[in-house]
């Protein structure tokens, strides 16, 4: 499978898992021990520099206390957001021109 060249969706996959791994107060290390994968993995999700298989997402999503379903509303909810913020830029910048 080829990576996502949506910037703006990996940015929010990266964000969410940061966010919320820090609204549990875990570390990376502790993330990483919850759902099996090395620290540096998950340090690369969180500044968008890798992009998860569904399995390893699903088990994030898992190690976070979340559902996968909710994992997945929550990153979709972050990137309606950027897009709707980089829309509004876009016509902000087109109007001034």
């Amino acid at each position: 499978m080829r990576p996502s060249r949506n910037q703006t969706l990996i940015e929010a996959l990266a964000v969410e898992v940061k966010v919320r791994r820090q609204e549990l107060g875990f570390t990376q290390e502790d993330l990483a021990g919850r759902c099996d994968l090395d620290r540096p993995f998950i340090s690369l999700i969180e500044v968008g520099k890798k992009q998860p298989s569904i399995s390893v997402l699903y088990r994030i999503a898992t190690a976070l206390d979340l559902k996968f379903g909710e994992f997945c509303d929550r990153i979709d909810m972050r990137y309606r957001k950027a897009m709707k913020s980089t829309e509004r830029q876009r016509r902000s910048q087109a109007a001034k021109e």
